[in-house]
């Protein structure tokens, strides 16, 4: 391959971009267990605030730091997606005008060959 080939660079960046998108699925998990710690932080809010827990106060606290962890969790995770997908779009743009330069040849003229 000659320096001027860019089918290293294009299959460093396929790499590149399937690792991102794992990062963007971790991501979007990460983000539905906060919206899942935030709606169950408020329930348990609510089932405390009620007395159907008794009169603990622990029941009260905990859920408060669920729903703040859950909102933190959002927070960051919902930033990083988006930096994640940005960074994907980057490099899949970059592989697109990579392989826009190859010069492609058509192998139609070549002549068929049976065994």
């Amino acid at each position: 391959m000659t320096e001027d080939d860019p089918t290293d660079e294009i299959s460093e960046l396929e790499e590149r971009i399937e690792d991102l998108a794992e990062i963007a699925e971790r991501c979007r998990r990460i983000i539905l267990g906060s919206k899942v710690a935030i709606a169950a932080g408020f329930v348990l809010l609510i089932v405390a605030i009620l007395g159907l827990l008794g009169d603990s106060p622990a029941a009260a606290l905990g859920a408060i730091a669920l729903v703040l962890g859950g909102i933190v969790s959002l927070g960051s995770n919902v930033s990083t997606l988006r930096q994640t997908e940005a960074a994907i779009s980057v490099a899949e743009a970059r592989r697109a005008r990579l392989i826009g330069s190859i010069d492609l040849r058509v192998v139609h003229d070549a002549p068929l060959k049976l065994m």
